[in-house]
């Protein structure tokens, strides 16, 4: 490629300085000619913004002064990077590291077709480095459902070499197109936390552009395989943002009754009838609050209770 595209690299961080600095530094060895990377920091009150800044001063850091959420955060980088004249954006996890030439297979990737709007990496767990947790996504519509292609599948190659369309890409790492994000807009700050990328997605294909996994670009992603399954905040966070990624995407009735009668109501009895269950009292009363909040229209952060 004669003219490398400029990318800017958007990390949110938010009192993470441990794994900001471990994404900086191996976004440091990434062997891309045209990249400029940016941290957002969402309110951090560990100090973080001040050490990111003695660490690496090459980095531009903006300080929203207050935790705006995934949406709101990453829509601060989205408009930096843009009046700066990137050409693509790429949001990237804080808590991930890189392999040295994952943006440039991206970048060959959608440069390839003018028609793609964004691109994502095989990312891995990071304590599991073989293991994929996410290989793109796919949207159930039927069900109202989404999940993770190959989730907790060693990489034996089941996914090619060759980028492949997919429903959407992770928010943990995805390359978007300028002319994408101007013309379908931000990423939607109501969501705050969970499914805005997704809805993001679903409105950039609409728009007439390609999703696309690109297998060879990989990166690892410090998650744990069961780490959000006893928060009350993700499952509220959940509960809520799958009703407004229904709403705000169309979905028919089939996915509306699904989700509320086939999952949320047989998990809430579930929680409730079955012994081993008991203990889930806090995150059956936070998918509740959930589903109540959205149909009362209260939208980005809430504070639950304690």
């Amino acid at each position: 490629m004669e003219k490398w595209p400029r990318v800017t690299a958007v990390v949110l961080n938010w009192n993470g300085l441990e794994d900001t600095t471990a994404c900086l530094a191996s976004l440091a060895e990434a062997d891309y000619p045209s990249l400029e990377v940016v941290v957002v920091d969402n309110g951090s009150t560990d100090g973080s913004p001040g050490l990111l800044r003695q660490r690496f001063p090459r980095v531009a850091l903006l300080e929203t002064g207050e935790n705006l959420g995934y949406a709101g955060g990453n829509n601060v980088g989205l408009r930096y990077a843009l009046e700066r004249g990137a050409d693509y954006v790429l949001l990237l996890n804080n808590d991930t590291e890189v392999a040295p030439g994952f943006l440039r297979r991206l970048v060959e990737a959608a440069e390839a077709d003018p028609r793609v709007g964004v691109v994502g990496p095989t990312i891995y767990y990071y304590d599991r480095p073989d293991v994929v947790w996410s290989a793109g996504g796919a949207i159930d519509w039927r069900r109202g459902r989404t999940r993770m292609v190959g989730l907790d599948e060693p990489d034996r190659g089941q996914f090619g070499t060759a980028p492949r369309e997919v429903d959407f890409v992770s928010g943990c790492a995805m390359l978007v197109r300028r002319e994408a994000v101007e013309r379908v807009g931000l990423l939607d700050e109501r969501f705050f936390l969970y499914y805005e990328e997704v809805e993001w997605c679903v409105r950039i294909r609409r728009a007439g552009f390609r999703i696309l996994h690109v297998p060879g670009a990989h990166i690892w992603h410090k998650i744990p395989s069961d780490g959000r399954e006893a928060s009350p905040m993700v499952h509220y966070y959940m509960s809520r943002n799958r009703l407004l990624f229904l709403e705000s995407t169309g979905a028919g009735y089939r996915a509306w009754i699904h989700t509320l009668l086939m999952e949320y109501m047989r998990r809430s009895i579930a929680w409730t009838v079955r012994p081993k269950w008991w203990g889930k009292r806090a995150q059956r009363r936070a998918l509740w609050r959930g589903v109540v909040d959205h149909f009362r229209g209260r939208w980005g952060r809430q504070i639950l209770w304690r």
